[in-house]
C-alpha cells in the first residue's frame, strides 16, 4: 500500500505560477513512474505529466507542454509539478498517482495504468 499526499494548490491569477508537491508514504523500489492528472468539473480526468524514476524520462500532455515541469526528489519520495503561465482553463483538481510496474510509456498517459492515487488538490486560476 502506498499513500500519496498532494499539496500546494490554491488560487492564482492568470499568468501566475504554482508548485504542487506529492509525497509518497513509503519508499518504493524498482522502476516506477509518478504522474499528475487533473479533472475539471464535468470533464474526464486528463493526463498532465509523468516522470520515470529510473532514467528520469518525462512526458507531458499537449495542453501543458512548455508551461509545466515535472521533477522528483528520490531521497524524499516526492514529485513536484511546477506550473507557470497558468490559464483559467488549468483550473481543476490535480491528482498525483504512482505506477509500480514498468509499463510502456504509451500507457503512462492513461489513468487506468496507475496503482495508487492521492486525494487531489484544487487549483483555481482566475482571469
Amino acid at each position: 500500500q502506498v499513500q500519496l499526499v498532494e499539496s500546494g494548490g490554491g488560487l492564482v491569477q492568470a499568468g501566475g505560477s504554482l508548485r504542487l508537491s506529492c509525497a509518497a508514504s513509503r519508499r518504493t523500489f524498482g522502476h516506477y513512474a509518478m504522474g499528475w492528472f487533473r479533472q475539471a468539473p464535468g470533464k474526464e480526468r486528463e493526463f498532465v505529466a509523468v516522470i520515470r524514476w529510473s532514467g528520469g524520462s518525462t512526458y507531458y500532455g499537449d495542453s501543458v507542454k512548455g508551461r509545466f515541469t515535472i521533477s522528483g526528489d528520490n531521497a524524499e519520495n516526492t514529485v513536484y509539478l511546477q506550473m507557470n503561465s497558468l490559464k483559467p482553463e488549468d483550473t481543476a483538481v490535480y491528482y498525483c498517482a504512482v505506477d509500480l510496474g514498468y509499463r510502456p510509456s504509451s500507457l503512462l498517459m492513461l489513468a487506468g495504468t496507475y496503482d495508487y492515487w492521492g486525494q487531489g488538490t484544487q487549483v483555481t486560476v482566475s482571469s
